[in-house]
């Protein structure tokens, strides 16, 4: 927790899909650990090290939007080519609008980490990149079409009170998705996909997030 960093993300829409819901897409109420995670790892992340989401702050109220969008119905792939107009078809949406997050994370260090990987180098470089905006990829909320605008927030002290919310008092979100663990066979390839899901409690625009291995038991 020594290398702990906030970062604060926003955007004008997103969709967290619930996994429940298997035709239309429907968001869930906040963002998901597992997306936070994502944005993190698509500023800085090295095979050395694994980011841990301790706190999602969920700053603006919560709102949702009813959207419609054309996509294709097959997945693209080196053996298949995609025609979008004999593909298409159009798909309803309950979206996020006008969203705003700040995630306290840390990360921890692994063991393909090398003898150049310290936490010191590791953490230098993630603040180094998000105070430039720097990323491999466009960090997104849910949905690639939902980019995320992020900015350091490197004030430590009165951490939480610092962060103004508009929620107050205790919102029960629900089961939630945590994270993935993976199977894989005696040919290192995948062989099941184990989700891992917690309940979600909001108080005060805080959502405290537990550490992977208290929900798996």
């Amino acid at each position: 927790m020594g290398y702990g960093i906030r970062l604060r993300v926003w955007g004008e829409y997103a969709c967290f899909t619930r996994p429940e819901m298997k035709v239309e897409r429907v968001s869930y109420d906040v963002m998901t650990p597992s997306a936070a995670r994502g944005i993190l790892e698509a500023i800085h992340w090295k095979p050395a090290i694994r980011w841990v989401v301790d706190r999602i702050h969920v700053v603006n109220p919560i709102r949702f939007e009813n959207i419609r969008r054309n996509e294709v119905e097959s997945k693209a792939s080196m053996k298949k080519v995609i025609y979008a107009a004999e593909d298409r078809q159009q798909r309803a949406a309950l979206v996020l609008r006008n969203v705003e997050y700040v995630i306290e994370a840390h990360f921890e260090m692994m063991d393909r980490r090398g003898d150049e990987d310290t936490p010191e180098k590791h953490y230098n470089i993630f603040l180094r990149r998000a105070r430039q905006g720097q990323c491999f990829h466009r960090p997104y909320f849910g949905t690639r079409e939902f980019p995320v605008h992020f900015e350091l927030l490197e004030d430590h002290s009165n951490q939480s009170d610092e962060v103004k919310t508009a929620h107050r008092g205790t919102v029960d979100l629900g089961y939630m998705l945590l994270d993935q663990t993976y199977r894989l066979n005696g040919k290192g390839e995948l062989k099941e996909a184990i989700p891992h899901f917690f309940r979600a409690k909001m108080v005060d625009g805080v959502i405290d997030i537990p550490a992977l291995k208290e929900v798996k038991g």
